[in-house]
């Protein structure tokens, strides 16, 4: 089992900046890749970025050259620094851990980009 708590979401208008956090605990050494996802009202959820064991990362189109995706292993921590926000990154934002056989998924934070 793979706990995920995620943090740092909130109120922030256009143009401004967030920095989400996911805290991993439990089973974390069989973890191979981390990722941050989003839902907006009426529509599916979505890849926002993701980072592997190597620290390789992928971005959403809609988020590259914006948001950054960083992992301290020492804290067993996952961020997403998300610059530049728009109205249309407004969403909830889930952090998922990837496992060989198994996904777990944090409860998710909330960001509203408006002003």
């Amino acid at each position: 089992q793979v706990q995920l708590v995620e943090s740092g979401g909130g109120l922030v208008q256009p143009g401004g900046s967030l920095r989400l956090s996911c805290a991993a605990s439990g089973s974390i050494f069989g973890i191979r890749t981390m990722g941050w996802y989003r839902q907006a009202p009426g529509k599916e959820r979505e890849l926002v970025a993701r980072i592997t064991n190597d620290g390789s990362t992928n971005y959403a189109d809609s988020v590259k050259g914006r948001f950054t995706i960083s992992r301290d292993n020492a804290k067993n921590t996952v961020y997403l620094r998300m610059n530049s926000l728009k109205p249309e990154d407004t969403a909830v934002y889930y952090c998922r851990a990837a496992l060989q056989f198994s996904r777990y998924w944090g409860q998710g934070t909330q960001v509203t980009v408006s002003s």
